[in-house]
């Protein structure tokens, strides 16, 4: 069963804070989740291939095709900014 040490421990692995009255929701959900993986652990898939995707697709891939597409102008009209021919946007990074 897991504990709320377990927990407290994957939290601090996973850079997260958790809350003491949310430790039993986090241990009954982490309990259930190593129930499930316990159950496909059972099963027999030695006779089962391998696979990466459930659809059998590989590579599905088309040719590069040159469309009429929109000028650079036109586009930039859309934007709020235009700066040096190219949409001005706010920094997302600080520093």
């Amino acid at each position: 069963m897991i504990s709320h040490e377990d927990v407290r421990y994957v939290a601090r692995l996973a850079r997260l804070n958790i809350e003491e009255d949310e430790l039993d929701r986090y241990v009954s959900q982490l309990t259930s989740i190593i129930s499930h993986i316990d159950k496909i652990a059972e099963l027999e898939l030695e006779d089962v291939e391998p696979t990466t995707h459930v659809v059998r697709l590989s590579n599905v891939m088309r040719d590069d095709e040159v469309r009429p597409s929109v000028s650079r102008e036109a586009a930039l009209l859309n934007g709020p900014e235009v700066e040096s021919g190219a949409f001005r946007v706010p920094p997302i990074i600080e520093g």
